[in-house]
């Protein structure tokens, strides 16, 4: 369970546009402080998710060979679920008070995932499974540093996404890896 901390309560921030209250005056039990580093870390966390989904989906769509069946439905399995967490990060992001990264260029800007170009030919399916392995560990090491930052601010929400997300690319790493034995 995530530590208590105090947040410092401030008067509700007016935006000179609209008058709408702004991000800082969010008064959920944590700093406004504490919310943007958690936010940045949440944003490349998605930003390294949605790259690791992308090249899961173009090794679905491109696999050949003889491991062709069970990879295609593998690779099925782990983008689907992939995809419907983007959400969920998006949306914790969103609750903090900040926007989500949602475009391409911000999303290869914040990821430490190197995208895979086009392929023109396939990759050997042994190094599709390397790169989805090497990016899965990718995805649960910046978990683990967002997990931090929120367990460090009392954040639950987000250390209970993380949680989650970190078991559930460890499995997919593990999976992935042992192929390769």
């Amino acid at each position: 369970m995530a530590k208590q901390k105090s947040a410092k309560s401030k008067s509700p921030a007016k935006t000179p546009a609209t008058g709408v209250a702004s991000s800082s005056a969010i008064d959920i039990g944590i700093s406004g402080g504490d919310r943007k580093k958690i936010a940045e870390g949440l944003s490349r966390f998605l930003s390294d998710s949605f790259t690791l989904y992308l090249k899961t989906h173009n090794f679905h769509w491109n696999i050949t060979g003889p491991m062709f069946n069970s990879l295609h439905l593998m690779f099925e399995g782990q983008y689907t679920e992939q995809w419907n967490a983007l959400d969920e990060t998006a949306e914790r992001i969103r609750a903090l008070g900040f926007n989500a990264p949602g475009s391409y260029a911000e999303f290869i800007r914040l990821s430490s995932i190197p995208e895979e170009p086009g392929l023109t030919e396939s990759l050997d399916w042994r190094e599709m499974v390397r790169q989805l392995t090497v990016g899965n560990e990718a995805v649960a090491r910046t978990a683990r540093k967002v997990l931090k930052l929120a367990d460090d601010a009392g954040d639950d929400p987000t250390v209970d996404l993380m949680t989650q997300r970190l078991q559930t690319h460890e499995k997919y790493a593990w999976m992935l890896r042992s192929l390769l034995e």
